[in-house]
């Protein structure tokens, strides 16, 4: 059965039932369940810049007809509600890669309107993870702790160490790609989350993440609620602060 109330706003309820049921009758018997996760299950979302975060379970990996289908229910679907074009994102993971604390290789991935056959799940994958167990929940399947064991918060904090210097710190030498001024707020915004979490021991919402720092670090408010109150069709000319901002949070982490 599919829960068609999981978020409080009824448009978005519509896009996750057409989804989740499209995602049920093409997976059938390989379905073990979908969950939403990200900011609409912690009070963290935004309507004119959040996404609609979404995983899927499989008991196998997909197929190559069962990624087909899948593929053209998401252009339906967003070409059924325009608004949310460009803002759902999916994973489809085979149920075998939960077991893993280190990133556990590719899955069929979502995002921005293109569907990856084969997108490496980075250093979010337990960060991601632990979200999804203590705040993610079921659309269709059983509730998601029943399929992973409880995450470590060490665990996590090693993934933002990994993620701040193996997927962020190369950014400073690729600035160009800062020029999009949706990366410039959500690299702001997580790294909000990765310092708070490091210093922290606690994983908090992004928006939470950022209190934190606007008050420990006050010369960063500013840019952080710059960063916050972005959204799509907005400018966010903060390329350069941005920057520091990573290098600030690198050399405090370091």
């Amino acid at each position: 059965m599919i829960n068609n109330k999981t978020t409080p706003y009824s448009d978005i309820n519509q896009v996750i039932v057409s989804l989740s049921q499209g995602i049920s009758e093409i997976l059938k018997e390989n379905l073990v369940g979908t969950y939403l996760f990200g900011s609409l299950t912690y009070e963290d979302f935004n309507d004119t810049s959040s996404d609609i975060d979404l995983v899927t379970i499989l008991k196998n990996p997909a197929s190559e007809s069962e990624f087909k289908k899948l593929k053209e229910l998401h252009k339906q679907v967003e070409e059924r509600y325009p608004k949310w074009v460009k803002r759902i994102e999916c994973s489809y993971t085979p149920q075998a890669m939960l077991s893993s604390v280190m990133p556990p290789g590719a899955r069929p991935y979502y995002g921005e309107g293109i569907f990856y056959p084969e997108a490496p799940y980075g250093n979010e994958w337990i960060i991601n993870l632990y979200l999804i167990y203590k705040h993610g929940k079921a659309i269709v399947g059983p509730e998601f702790s029943e399929l992973v064991q409880p995450i470590k918060i060490e665990d996590v904090q090693q993934a933002c160490i990994r993620a701040l210097f193996k997927e962020w710190e190369p950014k400073l030498r690729e600035p160009e790609w800062l020029d999009n001024p949706h990366y410039q707020s959500y690299l702001v915004m997580n790294l909000c989350r990765i310092f708070n979490t490091v210093m922290n021991a606690t994983v908090l919402s992004k928006k939470k993440s950022a209190v934190w720092v606007k008050q420990k670090y006050p010369q960063w408010k500013e840019l952080i609620q710059t960063a916050k109150e972005w959204h799509y069709g907005l400018e966010m000319k903060e390329k350069e602060k941005t920057l520091e901002f990573l290098k600030f949070v690198i050399e405090k982490v370091k």
